[in-house]
């Protein structure tokens, strides 16, 4: 039994923690009482490392296994872990299949913290987690919801939607999107982008592990890029369109606004069409039926028959009719939707007046918070601000 440990000794060295998350540590083993030891434990190895061995045990992942002692300021490691964090691996602690069988929501974590630190598989624990993928259905609903939340609303939306791509567990947890790669050929280890990905890299750049936004924000931009999917639109709809969600449901004062607008769109996108000239009556009509599309995508999104239709759409895709998203989600995104589809502004709704976003109401799916949030998002995606600098550069 390998009880010794390397540790490092924080003592003096400047180190300094803003945020700490802890799990639990048991100080003796099940079964027993008190703090009775098993009587096999080396006869080199002390009481107290014995404790921080035997509790590393049960830790899924070797960098979840290191133990800090805040009083000699010092980091004790019995399972690599420093050496992983070097290597930027993701490793189990126990063999990768054994471990996922044990719990395959760590398959899910694996790809949650993978994707927040910029972290890779070894190989053994990137087969399991391809090859397991699918036992994640097990799963009940709420802890689905949880995982992928973490995974959408902290920071890290567009690197978790590669990896769950890549290893064939996003056709079991967003299906729609699923389809959207698989439509556009997008390959699992494919570089690129897409107008998917470039949405939440934008919701990424405002977002971060302590600021992260409710999941009405995260499900509404999943309903209105599906939208898009399905009728690509001529950009100045779109953004009128993200007006109308910011005013609240002020539609002929986002047509008005939305007219004004003058700005070089990303061409790059199937989703949007080649801009047209148009009155306010037409660009109305447009704006709410995107609204009403955006709305028919929403409810097929949280409807089963629907999930499993999109995945008969991809190719060796394991039949599913998988929902996961809440109905309090769903009702707080249709009542979103329905402000602009019926083009009246909420009552007593007044849409924030300044850039600075309060990341608490956010985090509590506040209105005016939400919609500011998805209005910057898609006027980011939309228009971005490097094309502006591009395009005034050219002008020069």
């Amino acid at each position: 039994m390998r009880c010794k440990s390397n540790f490092v000794d924080l003592t003096n060295k400047g180190c300094y923690f803003e945020l700490l998350q802890v799990s639990s540590f048991n100080t003796y083993v099940r079964g027993s009482s008190g703090n009775q030891m098993p009587t096999s434990k080396s006869p080199h190895c002390s009481k107290n490392d014995y404790l921080r061995w035997k509790n590393c045990q049960g830790r899924d992942f070797t960098i979840n296994g290191l133990m800090f002692n805040p009083y000699s300021e010092k980091i004790y490691d019995y399972l690599g872990g420093i050496e992983d964090i070097k290597k930027a691996k993701v490793r189990t602690v126990i063999p990768a299949a054994t471990s996922f069988h044990e719990d395959c929501a760590r398959i899910l974590r694996a790809i949650r913290i993978a994707a927040r630190l910029g972290f890779s598989f070894p190989k053994e624990t990137a087969y399991y987690v391809r090859n397991l993928a699918c036992s994640v259905a097990r799963l009940d609903k709420g802890r689905l919801l949880m995982e992928v939340n973490y995974m959408l609303a902290y920071g890290s939306a567009e690197a978790s939607l590669r990896l769950l791509w890549r290893f064939g567990l996003l056709e079991h947890l967003l299906p729609f999107q699923a389809a959207y790669f698989s439509s556009t050929l997008f390959k699992r280890k494919d570089n690129g982008t897409n107008m998917l990905l470039v949405l939440f890299s934008k919701l990424d750049s405002f977002l971060a592990p302590n600021r992260p936004c409710h999941n009405s924000l995260w499900i509404s931009i999943l309903a209105f890029h599906e939208a898009l999917v399905r009728k690509p639109r001529d950009p100045l709809v779109v953004a009128t369109f993200a007006l109308a969600v910011y005013l609240g449901g002020d539609l002929p004062l986002a047509v008005d606004i939305g007219q004004s607008i003058n700005r070089q769109h990303d061409a790059g996108f199937a989703e949007l069409l080649e801009p047209r000239m148009r009155g306010k009556k037409g660009l109305l009509a447009e704006v709410k039926d995107l609204a009403i599309s955006m709305r028919q995508a929403l409810t097929e999104m949280t409807d089963e028959y629907y999930v499993a239709n999109a995945m008969a759409k991809i190719p060796q895709a394991p039949s599913s009719d998988l929902v996961f998203i809440p109905l309090q989600a769903y009702l707080k995104v249709l009542k979103l939707i329905e402000r602009v589809q019926h083009g009246k502004k909420e009552i007593g709704y007044e849409p924030k007046s300044n850039g600075n976003i309060d990341y608490h109401n956010l985090a509590n799916g506040t209105p005016a918070e939400v919609r500011n949030l998805f209005t910057l998002v898609v006027f980011d995606t939309i228009y971005p601000p490097n094309l502006e600098k591009e395009d005034d550069s050219s002008r020069r």
